[in-house]
Order: structure tokens, then C-alpha cells, then sequence
């Protein structure tokens, strides 16, 4: 007898769980790439262990094209995300998968080939997402994609997901819904937030309305 589908929230990394890498004298924004430089965001332990106990099975899905583009190296990108995973379980979370896209359209010079190309699994296209809900036993009806862009939320649309926001008015990512949800109705979230505790509250309090 197959057990029975859990909820589960899907994660964002970079903007979602943990801050960007800012370097004041170049004006540069990075993703994170060594583990030194994983720093939770304001609310995320308090908001992953809300989750936890209500529940929900937590995973990760995220785009790192730095290695296609020539930036990082591969191993870099995974030893970020161990570090982040092990940050996590110092603070009683656990991250049963994690899925990451290393692939870019077009890649960059002194990227791995191999890498530059069209995939399924980069976002906003739904693959890593598709995966997770496979590996992991989900049930897409109460199970969310949490992120801090439009492609977190178009990815949730493709896997049948609910899409969690984290929204700040002020950041240039969201200059296309400046307007309003209403001018873009793919975007508009189910849940959305500033803070990840706040939108972790209303996670819960929607899967105690969920059925089954």
C-alpha cells in the first residue's frame, strides 16, 4: 500500500533563504558561492521550523548558472548548498532534497559547455520542481513553491503548485508588477509576504483549511 502524499514547500535559495553576496566597492550583487558567505535571512529558521511542525516536507530548488557562465566552479555551487543544508540542521531544519540548475541558455567564456543549453529544469521552467514532488511522495494540492521572483511563482504554475512570494516593492526584480498583480495574472501568488516568517504563518494557516 503506497503511503499516503505529503505537503511539502519547495524553497528558493538566493533572496528566498539566504542573503545575497554584496560587495560595497565593486557595487556588485552575487549569489552566494563559498560557504562563508551563507547568512540566513531575517525569520527563516523561525519560519522553516514553523513549517517543519506543521508538517510540511522542506526541499530546495535553485538556479546557480555560474559554472556554465564561467564564473564558479561546479564544486563551489555544491559545497554552498552542503553548507547552507548543514546551517539548516544546526537550527533543528530539515532539507529532505535539493535540486539545482546549473545550466544557462547561452553559458559564458570559460563556462562548461555541457552547461549551455535550453533545459527543462532551470526556472521558470517547472522540472527541478516536477522532480521534487516525484522523489519526495508530494501532494501538489497543498505543497508550494516559495521564492522571491516571478520565476519561482511561474515554476510553481507549471508544477501544479501553490506559489509562495517573498515581495518587496523596492526590488528591481519586481519592476514588472509595479502595476499590479492584475496586469500580469501568471505572477500573482497565492501567499506573499516580506518576511519569511510571515509568509511561513500563512502556509500553515492554509493547510489546516486544506482537505485530506
Amino acid at each position: 500500500m503506497n503511503a499516503p502524499a505529503r505537503p511539502g514547500v519547495i524553497l528558493d535559495r538566493d533572496g528566498t533563504l539566504i542573503d545575497f553576496v554584496r560587495d560595497a566597492e565593486l557595487g556588485a550583487v552575487v549569489s552566494a558561492f563559498h560557504p562563508d558567505h551563507i547568512r540566513l535571512l531575517p525569520g527563516v529558521a523561525q519560519g522553516l521550523a514553523l513549517l517543519q511542525d506543521a508538517g510540511f516536507v522542506l526541499a530546495i530548488a535553485t538556479n546557480q548558472p555560474g559554472a556554465a557562465k564561467g564564473q564558479i566552479p561546479e564544486s563551489a555551487i555544491t559545497r554552498t548548498n552542503q553548507a547552507l543544508v548543514d546551517a539548516l540542521a544546526r537550527e533543528g531544519i530539515r532539507i529532505e532534497a535539493v535540486r539545482t540548475c546549473l545550466h544557462h541558455p547561452e553559458g559564458g567564456p570559460g563556462g562548461d559547455p555541457a552547461l549551455a543549453t535550453d533545459c527543462g529544469c532551470r526556472k521558470p521552467k517547472p522540472g527541478m520542481l516536477l522532480s521534487l514532488v516525484d522523489e519526495l511522495g508530494l501532494d501538489p494540492a497543498r505543497s508550494w513553491m516559495v521564492g522571491d521572483a516571478a520565476v519561482d511563482v511561474l515554476a510553481a504554475r507549471g508544477a501544479g503548485l501553490r506559489a509562495g512570494l517573498l515581495f518587496e516593492w523596492g526590488r528591481c526584480e519586481m519592476c514588472p508588477v509595479r502595476g499590479g498583480f492584475d496586469e500580469i495574472p501568471m505572477i500573482r501568488p497565492d501567499a506573499s509576504a516580506s518576511r519569511f516568517d510571515e509568509l511561513a504563518r500563512r502556509l500553515r494557516d492554509s493547510l489546516a483549511m486544506a482537505p485530506g
